[in-house]
């Protein structure tokens, strides 16, 4: 692959946004924006779909360890959980999705504290008719190619009630830094890790991942399917013994990928080498990606750089714009109108 090929079929240039994911990140952290206040939570729900809701799963994972208990919502129901102790966080990257207009009017009935976050559109146009707490986040070309402007400005946004430390956010934006000299364009070689993945994805992948880094796993898997345009199925690793290595009994289209962490817990270190194991045996090819060796925002982010590079790689080596989507305008087109929620 060389650079001439990566313009030629990416024709909105995705990848140059990718190529700068370390400056964004480093700009909407330390971007002077209004901080929410500080109040007692002890739940945080976040709502979005796709893109938007794989900020969601990240949160999810790095406040993990914490006191405070998260949900992710997908869809279009908050949980009867919600009380006066609740932040709900709504993100809709374009502004215009229908499920997170839906949790937006829903959260509104609620005795809960209530924020949004979006590029503009109708999220923006509800917040100031209705007053409701709202920030406005630049879009990069798409909301895929939007995760870290979204994700650093809501670290940042949120910092006075969320416990994560600041210097692990900066040592993420380091490191991201670390890899993009590794990944991106400008290193278009056998030493490019995301491109050595993306040239060995041949089948259709099934990716194992560990307790902790499940959002690396699903984003790798939504960026496959729609930069990729590649049916993807995702696993944990521990649960996928007790059933789903059963499947490997007879021949499969699919192909394995492990994404590992270095401080996975140690039966789950023995479920990895266990099916490693198991697939020589059965001479079934595999795959291993391992995280960074850092804080655990630092291994999620590290992570999906690669994973997502190497889905916009896979595109352009298959012939492939990652940028269109019509599948999934045509279902946005059928959805009745969003005017409803004005």
């Amino acid at each position: 692959m060389d650079k001439k090929l990566l313009d030629e079929i990416d024709s909105k240039k995705m990848y140059k946004v990718y190529d700068d994911w370390p400056q964004i990140a480093k700009s909407c952290f330390g971007q002077e924006i209004k901080k929410i206040k500080s109040s007692e939570i002890d739940h945080v729900i976040f709502a979005g779909m796709g893109g938007s809701g794989a900020l969601g799963d990240v949160f999810s994972s790095i406040l993990s360890k914490t006191d405070i208990h998260v949900c992710v919502v997908k869809g279009y129901h908050l949980p009867k959980t919600v009380d006066s102790k609740t932040l709900v966080v709504i993100i809709s990257i374009s502004g215009n999705t229908d499920e997170t207009l839906s949790i937006l009017k829903s959260a509104q009935k609620q005795n809960c504290k209530l924020i949004c976050f979006s590029s503009g559109g109708l999220m923006e146009e509800i917040c100031k008719k209705q007053e409701v707490e709202y920030r406005k986040i630049e879009q990069f070309h798409s909301p895929r190619a939007s995760f870290t402007s979204f994700l650093f400005s809501i670290l940042n946004v949120l910092s006075p009630i969320l416990p994560i430390k600041k210097e692990d956010v900066l040592q993420s934006i380091e490191f991201l830094g670390l890899i993009q000299n590794e990944i991106s364009s400008s290193n278009l070689n056998k030493m490019n890790p995301a491109l050595n993945l993306a040239e060995c994805i041949k089948k259709i992948p099934l990716i194992y991942y560990p307790w902790g880094l499940q959002s690396a796993a699903i984003r790798f898997k939504n960026s496959l399917q729609e930069n990729s345009k590649l049916h993807v199925i995702v696993e944990d690793v521990v649960e996928s013994s007790h059933n789903g290595i059963v499947a490997w009994e007879k021949k499969s289209s699919v192909q394995p990928i492990f994404i590992r962490g270095l401080e996975d817990h140690i039966k789950t270190k023995e479920k990895f080498q266990i099916l490693s194991e198991y697939f020589e045996k059965k001479k079934i090819q595999y795959k291993e990606i391992f995280s960074v060796d850092g804080n655990i925002l630092s291994k999620i982010i590290c992570l999906i750089y690669v994973l997502d590079y190497c889905s916009i790689y896979k595109a352009v080596l298959d012939g492939i714009d990652p940028s269109p989507v019509e599948s999934i305008d045509f279902v946005k087109k059928k959805i009745r109108d969003t005017d409803e929620y004005i």
